[in-house]
């Protein structure tokens, strides 16, 4: 881990995150769905209202991994928290420790910005990930369920709305 740093990205780094999504979403099986483009990620992660951050992993200068993430807000504890959207790290670099560097830095934003929780979610078939999580102390939501409104049951409701 010597060689292992974590910077914020900046918008020099648009076409090397989506290259990184690509990646992950192959990982998840799930390449199919990728949409994104150059010009969407600009906007949306360095454009005048910034929706969400990314940290770049690099292992001796070269890119090994990326966290997109952004601040949500709990009502219970009535503070914000950090939802970590994508976590990913090379396969040919993983146990080097950058994941854990990844999500330790994120801690330690949450931390800086007086977040009260880190929290993200991971495909139920994900077994290495679920026990890395689990091994630096996550606990998984079970209780909870997810659910999603997207494409033209979410176009009904806003417009019925």
């Amino acid at each position: 881990m010597a060689g292992t740093r974590v910077r914020e990205a900046s918008e020099e780094d648009v076409p090397l995150i989506l290259s990184l999504i690509r990646e992950l979403a192959e990982y998840e099986r799930l390449s199919h769905e990728v949409v994104a483009t150059e010009e969407g990620l600009r906007a949306g992660l360095f454009g005048g209202r910034p929706f969400a951050e990314v940290l770049i992993a690099e292992q001796d200068g070269s890119p090994a991994g990326f966290a997109l993430f952004f601040h949500n807000f709990s009502t219970f504890l009535g503070k914000p928290g950090i939802y970590l959207e994508d976590l990913y790290v090379k396969p040919e670099l993983r146990g080097a420790g950058i994941g854990k560097k990844l999500l330790g830095h994120l801690a330690r934003l949450a931390k800086e910005r007086g977040c009260g929780r880190l929290e993200w979610w991971v495909l139920d078939w994900n077994a290495p990930s679920i026990g890395f999580y689990e091994k630096i102390g996550a606990v998984a939501m079970d209780d909870w369920t997810v659910y999603r409104l997207a494409g033209g049951a979410l176009d009904e409701l806003a417009s019925g709305a």
